[in-house]
């Protein structure tokens, strides 16, 4: 019976990812930063790779290009704007 919870709920987290394209070099290098800050706190890796034998930034590259981590795009503020 908890076998089939987890796998159920497994197929509602891939369900939920779906993170949007991303659209610059730069951005992919933060999401992979943080996501690799991420996993030495003892995040669990969302892909099919030995943690023990691949640094944590190469699983957090891995994971983004599997479109494994989920994420979102905040456009930066007009800088002529008036700010409150």
């Amino acid at each position: 019976m908890a076998d089939k919870n987890t796998e159920d709920i497994e197929k509602e987290i891939e369900e939920i990812i779906d993170p949007p394209d991303i659209d610059s070099k730069y951005r992919m290098i933060i999401l992979a930063a943080q996501r690799s800050k991420q996993l030495q706190r003892g995040a669990i890796s969302r892909v099919d790779i030995d943690t023990r034998k691949n640094k944590p930034t190469i699983v957090a590259m891995k994971e983004i290009q599997n479109r494994k981590v989920n994420f979102e795009i905040f456009e930066a503020a007009d800088a002529s704007s008036p700010q409150k």
